[in-house]
């Protein structure tokens, strides 16, 4: 028997729909749902433990994944299975993340687990839309502590049209594409790219968003009490104790007022806030410290942080001394590492990242594999975060999901600025050397100049800028270029990038309830003209793209040939590209058009007679002479009948000269005519009828001599042929069947 099932329905307004559903699947989780629009279904269960754990922060696990059989296909590699999380997925598990972590209460330390998985598919829908909805539905129909309803939404505009979660295939039109998170009382997380468009447009495309949200919110609330919503549980809040706060307040606050306020580097000033927590430690005694020792920490770290704010608000002043819209001091050099087809160094402040460049052909390319999305990327980035970066020692296990996130965010920061017809597969990787504040727009600016420095034709150079903001209900400080320390002070941290002209990509995760789109509009216009001071920082070093790549870069040739012809460049097994590229000491790769059926031929090489060499092979191969044209031939083989020419313009080439074509008098002998190697000119004439061969002559090119009479055409009625044998068969009776 099927047990009773809940659904609520939102109308998105257009004729499509999106349906939550419970009572179904997943019972023994703590909270399901069933989120569906169209054909794609997300199946969202969440589980938290009773048991609190040990750890400091909240052991919060946010799992999404894709399921090869919701499209109908089967694994990619040998075992056939789902494996690791593609970067997609960790990139759909971060967006969603970031919404849901800030709005646990602070004090809840149960592991708590949310998995989000794509039961079934639909090319007309893009799952990662429907993901923050389906985690915050399952998390409201369990006992879950947790603040608010919240939801997600991605917008796009098409045509000068905002679209709420448009296909895969609309979005291609689209000049802007952001996800949206929020509750129905506040914006909390932005993250998406855009074809250069102003901060005001930006801020109209969230306010879009949050309309939806609005109404996905209610959604899930009418949802979770028709199901029966569930009492909270109960859990062990920490302990407080107002006196010993405000006794570590008042013996901490001015002086960590006064540290911020000395404008020190960050070592120095991590000492003296870390030598300032050793006194109020020493305030306590042993027993004390053991039986209140995270209180303690709590309580100075909440001091700090307010004395740090307080310095801004207050005096315009931040940690490192500048005032909130100064930017700290850039420098920059390309072309820094003699072997890399580009390379590049950004430093801003304590914050530097070295780019390379490597050029390369469509092999090269970042395949996509999928279950809702195949293809390939020519263009992409790889941010690596090392330990020494930030001067720590700990163990590497990967690729981490931060360093997908922050390279993809770069990645789609300049990947708008790519030219169409760029004929590379261009990979940029940014290895981040120094971090304090913001290293993924420092990969942005270090990733601009390598690209210009390998010599790739950017339409406009791109810079990027971390911002933050402190407010405190009344008074607000917009921070340009923020330090790691303001990162975690703050109130929003978002990163904005851009050409002269306007924004390519942002992120934005914002930690306030109720932000004003006038504090954001404004936070935005300060971004931009941050982004021009460090724009122009980029463009004094390397002005323009080099016009060439480097001497050492592979030059890459497109070239495209019929497709009967393609497997005669490729040769029996392989053998005629093989010799060729061996030969030539180049890299050819052979693509088909899908639509034109035309074969595209790639060459990458980093010596220019080589690449000559093999279109003149191509030439070669792909040679077709005109009907009526002189061309010029060298005779490489004298036969009893003719010579055997070949096309000085086409090597391997070869075409029968016939005797009776060598000259207008009778020829006894080839080679009183021509000789192996001589070079001579012929008329083609395309395929002779009688013959079905090409046909070319030396005499028709040549005067006809005084007095010369051609031999009469054979008479065509002559022969056994035309005796009459056929007329007779005609005539004759058919045999009379025998009985």
């Amino acid at each position: 028997m099927i047990p009773q099932t809940f659904k609520e329905v939102i109308d998105l307004g257009d004729g499509r729909t999106i349906s939550l559903e419970t009572g179904k699947l997943a019972k023994q989780a703590h909270g399901s749902v069933v989120v569906q629009m169209g054909n794609a279904m997300l199946l969202c269960t969440v589980v938290s433990s009773y048991t609190p754990t040990t750890m400091d922060f909240f052991p919060l696990t946010l799992d999404y994944r894709e399921k090869f059989a919701a499209a109908g296909l089967f694994p990619g590699g040998y075992f056939k299975r789902e494996a690791r999380p593609s970067s997609e997925e960790i990139l759909v598990m971060r967006l969603v993340d970031r919404v849901l972590r800030p709005l646990f209460p602070k004090d809840y330390k149960f592991e708590t687990q949310v998995m989000i998985q794509l039961m079934s598919h639909d090319d007309e829908v893009m799952p990662d839309a429907l993901a923050g909805l389906a985690a915050s539905a399952a998390i409201q129909l369990s006992d879950i502590p947790f603040e608010t309803p919240i939801s997600e939404a991605r917008v796009a505009r098409i045509n000068g049209e905002f679209v709420l979660n448009p296909s895969r295939e609309k979005l291609a039109e689209a000049d802007m594409d952001i996800m949206v998170g929020a509750s129905a009382d506040s914006v909390m997380m932005v993250e998406g790219q855009m074809d250069e468009c102003s901060e005001e447009e930006m801020a109209e495309a969230i306010k879009f968003a949050h309309e939806a949200i609005k109404v996905q919110c209610e959604a899930q609330t009418r949802l979770a009490e028709a199901f029966g919503k569930k009492e909270t549980r109960e859990y062990e809040v920490a302990e407080t104790d107002e006196d010993l706060e405000k006794k570590i307040h008042e013996a901490t606050y001015q002086k960590a007022y006064d540290i911020a306020k000395s404008g020190t580097s960050k070592k120095e000033r991590s000492q003296a806030f870390s030598d300032l927590k050793d006194e109020v430690k020493a305030m306590f005694s042993e027993e004390e410290l053991e039986e209140k020792g995270k209180m303690i920490s709590g309580y100075f770290a909440a001091a700090h942080k307010n004395a740090v704010r307080d310095l801004t608000l207050k005096e315009g002043i931040r940690l490192d001394g500048r005032k909130t819209d100064e930017i700290r001091p850039i420098w920059c050099e390309v072309d820094y590492l003699p072997s890399t087809h580009g390379s590049a160094i950004f430093t801003r402040g304590e914050t530097q990242a070295l780019a390379t460049v490597t050029l390369g052909t469509s092999r090269e390319a970042n395949q996509v594999d999928l279950p809702t999305q195949q293809g390939e990327e020519t263009f992409y980035l790889h941010y690596n975060f090392p330990p020494f970066s930030t001067g720590e020692a700990y163990p590497i296990r990967g690729t981490s999901r931060r360093e997908i996130g922050h390279g993809n965010l770069a990645q789609r920061a300049l990947k708008g600025m790519i030219p169409a017809d760029c004929p590379y597969t261009v990979r940029v990787v940014s290895e981040v050397l120094e971090s304090n504040g913001s290293s993924s727009m420092a990969t942005v600016c270090a990733g601009t100049m390598s690209l210009m420095d390998a010599g790739v034709q950017l339409k406009k150079p791109v810079s990027g800028i971390a911002m933050g903001l402190i407010s405190d209900g009344e008074n607000y400080a917009v921070l340009s270029d923020i330090l790691g320390d303001e990162d975690h002070l703050g109130d929003m941290d978002f990163k904005v990038t851009g050409t002269e002209d306007g924004i390519t990509a942002c992120q934005m995760d914002i930690k306030i309830k109720g932000l004003s789109y006038e504090i954001l509009v404004n936070a935005l216009k300060q971004a931009r003209a941050g982004r021009l001071h460090i724009l122009e920082k980029l463009t004094e070093t390397i002005p323009a793209p080099s016009q060439n790549v480097k001497a050492h870069s592979p030059k890459i040739i497109t070239r495209r040939i019929p497709n009967e012809f393609i497997g005669a460049l490729i040769g029996p097994g392989g053998k005629v590209i093989q010799e060729l590229q061996k030969e030539t000491k180049t890299e050819i790769v052979i693509n088909e058009d899908p639509v034109t059926e035309e074969g595209i031929v790639e060459i990458l090489g980093t010596q220019q007679e080589g690449i000559d060499k093999v279109l003149a092979k191509i030439d070669s191969i792909t040679f077709k002479p005109e009907k009526g044209s002189v061309y010029e031939v060298k005779v490489i083989k004298i036969l009893d009948f003719g010579a055997v020419v070949e096309y000085v313009d086409a090597p391997g080439n070869e075409v029968l000269l016939h005797i009776s074509e060598l000259a207008w008098e009778r020829t006894n002998d080839v080679n009183d005519v021509v000789k192996m190697g001589d070079v001579i000119d012929v008329k083609y004439f395309g395929m002779d009828p009688k013959t079905r061969k090409e046909k070319v002559s030396r005499k028709a090119i040549l005067p006809k001599p005084e007095g010369f009479k051609e031999r009469a055409p054979r008479d065509n009625n002559r022969g056994r042929d035309n005796r009459g044998r056929d007329n007779r068969r005609d005539d004759r009776k058919p045999r009379e069947k025998r009985d």
